[in-house]
């Protein structure tokens, strides 16, 4: 061993243990590699940065800006709400729906932020059921890691072991090579985890405060839900054709339109409830009866208006278009001294009152003759971008912390068809090879800003850039270990210890290696640091180097056996309530059942 490939050991060995202890924090590691590796003279600056200029750290970066688009656009949710109409009470049909579409969807878009989106539809879905979320949170890891082995843009360890096939002159895998291996391992996931959940049974979610409200609390707070009505201008009515503003239904009837469903030609949405909004024959108006006295069917009978059934329409569960928030009268507000009505809120803000505490306590009955005094907590109700609107307003109003519910809010839910579109079009790129992959994505980002399904503050929110730096960080690493000769050694040494007879012994070798330096650094650093190796593997037997490329790949996405393994499985264990040991007991059998299909099937499908 010679000085400097001890120094880039030493500097390897280093990095390890800060990852394992996460301190400090991984992409702060990497970016202390790439400034002390060029310390030693074994590579120089300009190759420390070189993975900044690398095509697949920008496809990665496209990635996470086209799975925005889907986030935003709703697709994802939108799936999982199909998921549990789809599978009613049925535990097991619960179970292969979520995984198959989990993984999916994780095929084409962040496995971390497909598991982000699905937590709360799985604690929904585990509700409906009467079944423990711990016995569903481990199937979606599962799923959503498996997801990484279905395509070549799924996961950064693909791409990173791709980009080392094409920079040591190979053609690089192709789209849906990875796709003969994932499908049989998900298949074998959705029986295994049939059976496993079983260990998992008692588990129960863990309530974790937040310090935020949800709109069920403002509900019961300000007693709203004896107030709301929705009810259907019938033809003839005399609202039809109307101006809200000459209606002036507040004054009149005691009661206050909030929102307005229509019909469209893609189906109901919300108008505006302005003071200059035209009612229309067919709309459904959702009011808030704010006068005790007044009797709603006296309301529907005087205006010829039919009432429905509030059901699942009711505006706390149209959460996606209709949200609530609290504002507070500050000092320097010149609505002190007015009453709700003079203040104009509908004209100036696009929002309704329909509530009001003072001194903490809510009151009772209508608000809108109500004199404003500082101090003053207003609850107000609208379309989410007219509330968004107001986190600029600092003289009048102060907004209060939003509800829970707008974490989950798709602000481009009208743009789906363009979204799936644009996905479409990006897969038939990448699968047809007309432009590189890289070229391919950014055309996606493009469109998604084009079409509106993102915009470019998004677009730069949605980008990990902790996992981008991480990769630009450990790159340094893989080429001074194979300019020190660390890579020949490495690969010696597996091929001495396994035989260099058998290269399915080699394969398992390799998939042990990769899998457990998972356990320990993320699993993209493992595919940066184990791609160079297997090649050299393939290099000293003389044999093709795609299947021993192919096993890094699928070690580095089996990332099962302990929470900190990868980023999914912290996510769940919370919600899931898992200890380490839940991850150790249900992971390990199953990364080895994963591995025997890996050794067995690779080389079928790509020969040595």
């Amino acid at each position: 061993m010679t000085a400097d490939l001890a120094i880039v050991l030493a500097f390897l060995a280093a990095a390890i243990v800060m990852f394992a202890l996460n301190r400090p924090r991984m992409d702060a590691v990497a970016v202390m590699i790439m400034a002390t590796l060029p310390l030693t003279g074994i590579i120089s600056m300009t190759e420390a940065l070189a993975g900044f200029a690398d095509p697949n750290v920008i496809l990665i970066a496209a990635l996470f800006v086209i799975g925005e688009g889907l986030v935003r656009t709703g697709v994802a949710q939108r799936l999982g709400d199909a998921l549990v109409r789809r599978a009613g009470g049925d535990e097991t049909r619960l179970l292969v729906l979520l995984m198959v579409i989990v993984a999916g969807i994780g095929s084409v878009m962040s496995s971390t932020g497909v598991v982000a989106i699905f937590i709360p539809v799985v604690l929904r879905m585990a509700r409906s059921a009467g079944t423990s979320p711990g016995r569903l949170m481990m199937p979606l890891s599962v799923a959503a890691l498996v997801s990484g082995m279905t395509t070549l843009v799924a996961t950064p360890p693909n791409l990173v072991v791709h980009a080392e096939l094409i920079r040591h002159g190979f053609e690089g895998f192709g789209f849906f090579d990875f796709t003969p291996f994932g499908l049989p391992i998900l298949g074998l996931a959705i029986l295994y985890m049939m059976v496993a959940r079983r260990w998992l049974s008692e588990r129960q979610p863990v309530a974790v405060p937040s310090g935020r409200p949800r709109l069920a609390d403002w509900v019961a707070q300000y007693d709203l839900a004896e107030r709301e009505h929705r009810l259907r201008v019938r033809p003839g009515s005399p609202l039809a054709g109307r101006r809200l503003e000459e209606l002036d239904l507040r004054a009149t009837s005691g009661v206050n339109i909030v929102a307005i469903e229509r019909s469209s030609r893609i189906g109901e949405r919300f108008v505006g409830a302005t003071a200059a909004t035209v009612l229309h024959d067919g709309d459904v108006l959702h009011l808030d009866l704010f006068a005790p006295t007044i009797d709603i069917d006296t309301v529907a009978r005087r205006y010829h208006l039919e009432r429905l059934p509030l059901g699942d329409q009711s505006l706390a569960d149209r959460r996606q278009t209709i949200g609530m928030a609290e504002v507070m009268v500050p000092q320097t507000s010149t609505l002190i001294g007015k009453t709700v009505v003079e203040a104009r809120f509908r004209t100036t803000y696009g929002l309704h009152v329909i509530g009001l505490k003072r001194g903490g306590t809510p009151h009772k009955g209508s608000v809108l003759d109500r004199h404003l005094r500082l101090g003053d907590t207003l609850l107000l109700i609208g379309p989410w971008k007219a509330i968004r609107r107001l986190q600029g307003e600092s003289q009048d109003l102060f907004l209060l912390p939003l509800p829970i519910e707008v974490d989950a809010v798709m602000p481009a839910a009208a743009r789906t068809p363009y979204a799936l579109a644009v996905l479409a079009i990006v897969v038939v790129l990448m699968v047809s090879g007309i432009v590189p992959n890289v070229q391919a994505a950014l055309f996606g980002c493009l469109l998604m800003g084009l079409f509106r399904c993102i915009d470019f503050n998004a677009a730069y929110r949605s980008i990990h850039w902790q996992s981008l730096v991480l990769i630009v960080g450990m790159l340094p690493f893989a080429l001074a270990l194979q300019r020190t000769g660390g890579v020949e050694l490495a690969a010696g040494l597996l091929l001495d210890t396994v035989g260099r007879t058998n290269p399915h012994a080699v394969l398992a070798g390799l998939f042990v290696v990769t899998a457990g330096l998972g356990l320990f650094i993320s699993n993209t650093a493992t595919a940066v640091l184990m791609a160079p190796v297997a090649l050299a593997a393939a290099s000293d037997l003389g044999t093709s180097p795609y299947p021993f490329a192919m096993v890094v790949a699928l070690a580095a996405s089996a990332a099962f056996m302990t929470p900190v393994s990868s980023p999914v499985n912290t996510l769940v264990m919370g919600p899931g309530r898992y200890t380490f040991r839940d991850f150790v007991r249900v992971g390990v059998p199953f990364t080895v059942l994963v591995m025997g299909v890996s050794v067995g099937l690779v080389p079928w499908l790509f020969p040595f």
